[in-house]
């Protein structure tokens, strides 16, 4: 399956036990159709997207850039704390073709969760998207 959204944060390096590290992101495609009353409806698709094939590539999936991912979707369930029913949408990624810049970044690999991941270097891809 392909899809093509924005990323919606910069991507984290995740690493597992025995050193296995994987790219953790997330990205939303927006449409917009008009429905029988002829109103234009927006609707915005959220996927968290991991990668295992190379960490590397953190480091270019910046928020606000445009890709094309192929993989495999799947679903998943529970019951939050406050006992409603939330759900997700993943996206097992085997390929990413990028369509446009987002930030420049620097990529720092840390197994602290509280830590960053990714730090934004301030310089010649600035710009004023709003997400």
């Amino acid at each position: 399956m392909n899809i093509v959204g924005r990323i919606t944060k910069n991507a984290e390096i995740n690493t597992l036990k025995g050193d296995k590290k994987v790219v953790n992101f997330s990205v939303v495609i927006n449409e917009s159709y008009k429905n029988k009353q002829g109103e234009r409806v927006e609707q915005a698709t959220y996927y968290n997207c991991s990668y295992w094939i190379s960490p590397k590539v953190a480091s270019i999936l910046t928020k606000g850039t445009l890709v094309e991912l192929t993989g495999r979707v799947s679903s998943n369930a529970w019951i939050g704390k406050d006992g409603e029913i939330k759900s997700g949408l993943n996206f097992h990624t085997s390929n990413i073709k990028l369509h446009g810049g987002g930030q420049k970044t620097d990529t720092v690999v840390t197994n602290d969760p509280k830590q960053k991941k990714a730090i934004v270097t301030e310089g010649e891809n600035d710009d004023d998207l709003p997400f």
